[in-house]
């Protein structure tokens, strides 16, 4: 028999992709690779997949609906932990099995919120600003403006307890933090929401922006932490309210803010989070890791292969197409 033919637009690395090679004809397009980057509308993804046969699709965030759906598609592999890309109900119509990479980037999200935790608690940026603009020594020197506590010893609050927060649960635990946890879902979480905001010194967010969470953390929340907590959010800007937040770091409450996302992705120059000398900024960067591709690679090239042997995959988003 012929080997199947993969149409890839995901980044794709290691020797996962190695693997897809011995099972499949490669056309490899990773979107990527392109300056500025090429993202396909679910129109443009058909006539690609169209012209190079494909029967095998491997995407991280193509528009995957509609005339995609009316390709001869043997599977859907998304390398999101999350196939936002992908209808998933019409696949389910088409009788297409949608897989996924649940986790993929846990331990880079987990280093990203270490990483910002350190970055606003020891005031890097402003430290690395000084000593740029060659203003270390003025009115005061800088071990007067940056002491700061160390985190060793210190209650870090983890809301959601998935895949990032059991990564980061151990990264705390390793800066010698003590670690709480609250997670509705997760049996083996220690503390509700209010003891937990209550009691941390760096309250972090690793819950899902779904409907249950949006929002989850606004005014009377920052109220409730301690003063000088540090918040950190590696997930999305969703969990928590953005005017509440900068009232709390502007009043001085809140010690400082970490955040690796912002509804709809940039701020606004004039943004108030902007001016603020105790936040701590990066543009969404907590999975960009070469081993996040690695990951989904192995994920997603082990559950095809385990499609094409006839077994059921292990990452399967729309299991009623399993028969």
């Amino acid at each position: 028999m012929s080997k199947p033919r993969a149409l890839v637009t995901a980044p794709l690395r290691g020797p996962g992709l190695d693997r897809l090679r011995d099972v499949a004809d490669v056309e490899f397009d990773p979107w990527i690779e392109y300056q500025p980057i090429r993202l396909y509308s679910a129109d443009d993804l058909a006539a690609r997949l169209a012209e190079v046969s494909a029967d095998l699709l491997v995407c991280e965030a193509d528009e995957c609906r509609g005339p995609v759906f009316e390709q001869p598609l043997r599977v859907v592999a998304s390398t999101r932990g999350d196939p936002t890309n992908v209808d998933v109900d019409e696949a389910t119509a088409a009788g297409i099995p949608v897989l996924h990479a649940p986790g993929r980037n846990a331990d880079g999200v987990a280093e990203m919120a270490v990483a910002l935790m350190l970055a606003v608690n020891r005031h890097l940026i402003m430290g690395d600003r000084d000593m740029r603009a060659g203003t270390v020594f003025a009115e005061t020197i800088p071990y007067q403006r940056y002491r700061a506590w160390q985190v060793a010893g210190r209650t870090v609050g983890l809301v959601g307890l998935g895949a990032v927060g059991r990564a980061a649960m151990w990264r705390f635990e390793g800066l010698g933090m003590k670690v709480i946890a609250y997670d509705p879902y997760q049996p083996d979480a220690d503390s509700d929401l209010d003891e937990l905001l209550a009691t941390a010194d760096v309250v972090s967010m690793h819950a899902p922006a779904i409907p249950e969470t949006a929002g989850m953390i606004g005014a009377e929340q920052f109220a409730a932490m301690r003063p000088g907590t540090i918040y950190l959010n590696t997930a999305r800007a969703a969990l928590h309210d953005t005017d509440a937040l900068v009232e709390a770091l502007a009043s001085g409450h809140l010690g400082g803010a970490g955040l690796d996302h912002v509804q709809g992705e940039i701020l606004p120059p004039d943004h108030p989070l902007t001016k603020l000398d105790n936040v701590v900024l990066t543009p969404h960067i907590g999975g960009a890791t070469y081993d996040t591709e690695v990951n989904q690679t192995d994920m997603v090239v082990e559950d095809i292969c385990r499609l094409l042997a006839g077994e059921r995959p292990h990452r399967l988003a729309n299991p009623e197409v399993w028969r």
